[in-house]
């Protein structure tokens, strides 16, 4: 396989992911996030010395001769994919071999402030887009974004996006000790969150060795945090071995729950009781409670 697709590897919220690297020999980036697995570099505006699309196409084809089984193709980078020059054509020509696999982009959202690449972004089945903080000076301290770029532009560029795009928009929070982790940035955030109405929101925390000298925060930490986000449809990343005190909720206590923040399938296995997971699927049974399947994670909602 070549150096631009990899994979299929097993993503916890998007299923079987074949990943497409659209800068496969560096990292080329309009931010340099303190929390990023690469390592550090200047930010930048280009990728430099891109694959082609022919290059990218025939080795996609490849991988899905190989590969029948794939729930996402994945357009990411050694950095920012939407600064691909090309991304016009390559998303119609992905669409053109995808089969059955959606299309998902992983950007920092950065670019949206641009018609041209919402105009783009538009044509993809999921798109998830980075925001961890919606005050400027959080902003600049965890995204170190390149110079002229504003976080209150990126907010409205998403917003605007929001208004033509139907289909499966995901947010990700990630969250740093320290720096995005208090109270007063995650309730901004929630007044913002509730105007772009995304489809799911991604909250998680540093889960692999970072460029920079940053902590994660715990699980505990994420949940309080996530509470703040009352109503939006929230999925929090665990990690792989935490687990909690199963609970027990009556019927009521659930429903109450699921009024205030649909629970995912994840939520509800690390922490409810058989006899809380058997009131559950009673309910969805009765007609009271509903399964919606959001780029991947599923979620119990109110009918």
């Amino acid at each position: 396989m070549s150096k631009v697709v990899f994979g299929p590897i097993t993503s916890r919220r998007f299923g079987q992911s074949l990943g497409i690297d659209l800068s496969p020999d560096t990292k080329q980036c309009n931010f340099d996030c303190i929390y990023c697995e690469l390592k550090g570099a200047k930010p930048v505006d280009t990728i430099q010395n891109p694959p082609s699309v022919k290059e990218v196409i025939t080795s996609v084809k490849e991988a899905l001769k190989k590969h029948k089984d794939i729930d996402v193709i994945t357009l990411t980078a050694n950095g920012e994919p939407t600064l691909y020059p090309y991304m016009e054509e390559l998303v119609q020509e992905l669409h053109a071999i995808k089969n059955n696999s959606k299309l998902l982009i992983l950007s920092n959202g950065a670019t949206v402030t641009c018609k041209e690449v919402r105009d783009v972004l538009k044509e993809i089945d999921i798109v998830k887009l980075s925001l961890d903080c919606v005050s400027e000076k959080c902003f600049k301290k965890i995204d170190r974004p390149i110079k002229g770029l504003h976080v209150e532009d990126i907010i409205e560029g998403i917003k605007e996006f929001r208004k033509i795009y139907d289909k499966e928009l995901v947010l990700e929070v990630l969250v740093v000790e320290g720096i995005n982790d208090k109270e007063s940035e995650f309730e901004a955030l929630r007044d913002v969150l509730k105007e772009i109405k995304p489809d799911r929101i991604d909250i998680s925390t540093v889960d692999r060795p970072p460029a920079y000298d940053v902590k994660s925060v715990s699980i505990s930490r994420l949940k309080e945090l996530a509470s703040i986000l009352s109503s939006l449809p929230i999925s929090l990343a665990y990690k792989r071995d935490y687990s909690e005190e199963k609970r027990d909720f009556t019927k009521d206590e659930i429903l109450n729950m699921i009024d205030k923040r649909p629970q995912s399938f994840e939520d509800v296995n690390i922490s409810f009781s058989k006899t809380s997971i058997d009131h559950i699927d009673r309910l969805v049974e009765d007609g009271i409670l509903y399964v919606k399947d959001v780029a991947g994670v599923k979620f119990y909602k109110l009918s």
